[in-house]
């Protein structure tokens, strides 16, 4: 939506998700001028949340779960940017692998991917505080209170 009226001529910047942003730059519509990867430092862009009666009574799934999260994690870590996009090419099945592999690249050299399944404090307040600016967090939620680490912490091990 908002790609498309940057496209046209609308606005003089615009957020875009990859591979978008990076389409975007190789077809010469636009610029990628700052990354939020970077701007941001650390944040837990994507989470996965569970209730703590779904956590007592499923932990063996939980666990299963949160080991094939790592273990993906520690494959992209220690594959090549190529690698990981031939892996991840069917599910951009419009978009040239090499467009995946500069995408991946990028994530890669910024540090954005995760490469353990701990939400740590650090990461947890600046998600808030980028919440916060943005007016959009009514009430800082503490990261003892929301957030458990031991099943994550267990998988590492």
């Amino acid at each position: 939506m908002f790609s498309n009226a940057f496209a046209s001529g609308t606005g003089d910047f615009v957020q875009l998700f990859e591979p978008t942003a990076s389409l975007f730059e190789k077809e010469g519509k636009g610029h990628i001028v700052a990354s939020f990867g970077t701007e941001s430092g650390h944040i837990p862009y994507t989470t996965f949340m569970a209730k703590e009666s779904y956590m007592k009574q499923n932990k063996e799934t939980v666990e299963k779960f949160t080991r094939a999260v790592y273990k993906a994690q520690q494959w992209v870590q220690e594959h090549s940017a190529k690698e990981t996009a031939e892996a991840i090419q069917p599910y951009f099945e419009d978009t040239e692998l090499s467009l995946i592999e500069t995408v991946v690249d990028r994530y890669k050299s910024q540090g954005s991917f995760a490469t353990n399944p701990v939400l740590d404090e650090k990461e947890w307040n600046n998600l808030q505080d980028i919440m916060g600016e943005a007016g959009e967090l009514p009430k800082e939620v503490s990261h003892s209170t929301l957030v458990n680490t031991e099943v994550a912490e267990k998988v590492m091990k």
